[in-house]
């Protein structure tokens, strides 16, 4: 019974957490639409003075929001990846005839937090036909820029899309120079990059090349 409300927890719980993405996402692209201030772009014109063109105390408060929300997002991710853990560990305690948690031999769950990276696990109810497939993720970067017929662009990146794997790199230190050193170290080859957008994890395949732009990308990352 202890096993059924945790579960049920867990879920209610990932629906609220995607709930939260759906408003992140949506206030990130409201922010990030052609002319717009950006994420975290100046509000004041080359003169010092407040922008025309943008309603600044909306994008204050939209920028605070957004910022409320990232806070929650990682708090509430926090909490599935524990109750996960504790559902694992219940079943790995119990007889094989009774276990019911599979694993993907290629996943692991750990704690989420700023080096939390995409994890997968499958919970199978014995009681239930019905498998639930649940997948943490914690993005680490987030596309603030992107330039017209870049490589970015025309391979499927949008703006506001947040980077959740970029070949190799996951969340950790020194990303920005990293991210860079992956795409040096594969121009010309196609490099698998896990994405959320919308709340729904995509995979992609961006292949770094030189064009008449700046960069191998042509697109920027902001470190979440």
């Amino acid at each position: 019974m202890v096993g059924a409300n945790l579960k049920s927890e867990t879920m209610k719980l990932m629906d609220k957490r995607s709930a939260m993405e759906a408003e992140m996402n949506a206030i990130i692209e409201q922010l990030c639409q052609p002319g717009g201030p950006g994420l975290s772009g100046n509000l004041v014109d080359s003169e010092g003075f407040p922008r025309a063109d943008i309603d600044i105390p909306v994008v204050r408060a939209q920028r605070h929001r957004l910022a409320e929300l990232k806070n929650d997002h990682q708090e509430i991710t926090e909490k599935i990846d524990v109750n996960i853990q504790v559902l694992h560990s219940a079943k790995l305690t119990s007889t094989p005839k009774d276990s019911g948690v599979e694993t993907n031999q290629n996943a692991s769950v750990a704690n989420a937090g700023a080096s939390a990276s995409l994890q997968n696990l499958v919970l199978r109810d014995s009681s239930s036909a019905n498998d639930v497939d649940m997948i943490s993720s914690m993005p680490f970067a987030m596309v603030d820029e992107i330039a017209d017929a870049s490589p970015a662009a025309e391979d499927g990146l949008q703006l506001g899309d947040q980077i959740v794997k970029f070949g190799n790199v996951k969340a950790g230190d020194s990303l920005l120079q990293r991210l860079a050193s992956e795409a040096q170290a594969n121009q010309g080859h196609p490099v698998p990059v896990i994405i959320m957008r919308q709340g729904a994890l995509l995979n992609l395949s961006l292949t770094p090349r030189t064009w008449q732009g700046r960069g191998l990308l042509g697109c920027h990352f902001r470190i979440m």
